[in-house]
């Protein structure tokens, strides 16, 4: 069993970290390579450089929860729940079909639970909340 995972590439693995301005504040954000990758390409779909997506993303987040907290565990996430939706079909693999482009509802459409906002949370949106789309992708890596 272990075989599957532990054969993966140790550069994969390895973390670098990368400063960032988000809205005039250098920051910086350390990840593994292999999220970097992902959210490359999440950035690639929509036309932008990872820094813009990362932004976006900041931007959005603050929106919908009025707070960051731990924003390089938030990306690990979106990397790996787009990964999920990839390989659950909800978003194609096609990387030259653009994120924006999906209609965010259909995608979201019945996930599994705990992959999705509380239901206390969806019964009390704030306006911010219903103006934030889907914004993450990245790619299948071999």
């Amino acid at each position: 069993m272990c075989e599957v995972f532990i054969s993966a590439d140790p550069q994969s693995y390895d973390a670098r970290t990368r400063s960032v301005r988000l809205h005039g504040v250098v920051t910086s954000i350390r990840l593994e390579n292999l999220f970097w990758q992902v959210l490359e390409e999440i950035a690639q779909r929509d036309g932008m450089v990872v820094v813009q997506l990362i932004e976006r993303l900041y931007d959005e987040l603050v929106a919908a929860r009025g707070e960051v907290g731990n924003f390089a565990s938030f990306l690990r996430v979106c990397a790996l729940r787009y990964e999920a939706m990839v390989a659950q079909g909800r978003i194609p693999a096609d990387t030259s079909v653009a994120i924006r482009s999906l209609d965010a509802k259909a995608v979201l459409h019945e996930l599994p639970q705990g992959w999705g906002r509380s239901t206390h949370e969806r019964q009390q949106p704030s306006s911010e909340t219903r103006v934030r789309t889907l914004h993450v992708a990245a790619r299948r890596h071999a």
